[in-house]
């Protein structure tokens, strides 16, 4: 018959054995895929739908938020640093992120900039005249050319399947020329005399040049949400407003549109203030939760309200 210290022995060895095995059965598994991070979120978008579950995709720009002047957790930062691929809008746009960008650069993260890949657009006015436009994914056109130039760089990533890459690859770029194409049918109902925007800043003009609107004015007359109108801007803008007759001001998502009621009600004319998501995709359960959505809503918005 074993001892009374035998049974103790083996009880306690027990418990230990159930608590490593419960201690292990809680443990986070290692992930071992690459690591791609994204700056902004429609960005963030568009790689998770290329890569599918081959990486882990971290995109920093939460849902809402503002791509001018966002900013990062210190442990963001380290994630960005040490990244398989580090994936960024460029043409100044990510003004608050961009000395992390350029930590990142020195320390030699594998780097691919989508605005290097696109034909190019400058501001025309405003205090950004001649400084080239960050906004280029209202033009459907323009990401398809984004996505061709980041399949090979997404290739080269250790432990990506090319083929795998190349189908789902494939896959994004019919459902981008299948919203290229109604976003052409929709706008191509307006009449010429109604393709005329004014928004709370310079945000449209890929889209404009895509499918032939006129930027008649912007509430903020430069490419980032961090600059101010002038008194001056202001009655400039209502004139332009008074003589095209334009219908409706489209205010964006991401910054508040008290500006735009403003001037609607300045102007002294019907003019109907429309939300738009143009910066930032929205959270799960809103409007706007993908790059193809919000492009969606934003063409059936502009149409309707151009259109009444």
């Amino acid at each position: 018959m074993p001892s009374l210290r035998s049974l103790a022995t083996l009880a306690t060895l027990a418990l230990c054995g159930l608590t490593l095995a419960s201690l292990t059965g809680c443990s986070t598994p290692v992930d071992s895929r690459p690591t791609i991070v994204v700056s902004t979120n429609i960005l963030g978008d568009v790689v998770e739908e290329l890569i599918g579950d081959q990486a882990q995709v971290v995109t920093l720009m939460k849902p809402n938020a503002d791509p001018h002047s966002f900013e990062i957790s210190a442990q963001e930062a380290a994630t960005l640093r040490n990244a398989d691929l580090l994936v960024s809008n460029g043409l100044g746009l990510e003004e608050g992120l961009q000395q992390h960008l350029d930590a990142a650069a020195s320390d030699d993260v594998p780097m691919f900039v989508a605005g290097d890949a696109i034909d190019v657009l400058d501001y025309s006015e405003g205090d950004a005249a001649g400084m080239p436009d960050s906004h280029f994914w209202t033009d459907p056109a323009r990401m398809l050319d984004v996505v061709d130039a980041v399949e090979p760089v997404l290739a080269d990533v250790d432990g990506i399947d090319q083929d795998s890459l190349a189908t789902t690859v494939q896959a994004y770029r019919a459902q981008l020329q299948a919203l290229d194409a109604e976003m052409s049918e929709a706008f191509a109902s307006l009449p010429v005399a109604h393709r005329a925007l004014v928004t709370n800043h310079h945000v449209f003009g890929y889209l404009a040049d895509r499918f032939d609107f006129d930027v008649v004015g912007t509430v903020i007359p430069g490419g980032t949400t961090l600059a101010a109108p002038s008194a001056s801007d202001l009655a400039d803008l209502v004139d332009a407003i008074e003589e095209t007759g334009v219908r409706a001001i489209f205010a964006e998502s991401s910054s508040p549109d008290r500006l735009a009621q403003a001037l609607a009600s300045e102007a002294n004319v019907q003019v109907e203030v429309i939300e738009l998501f143009t910066e930032s995709l929205t959270g799960p359960d809103e409007a706007a939760p993908d790059y193809l959505t919000m492009m969606r809503v934003n063409t059936e918005r502009i149409t309707t309200g151009l259109t009444q």
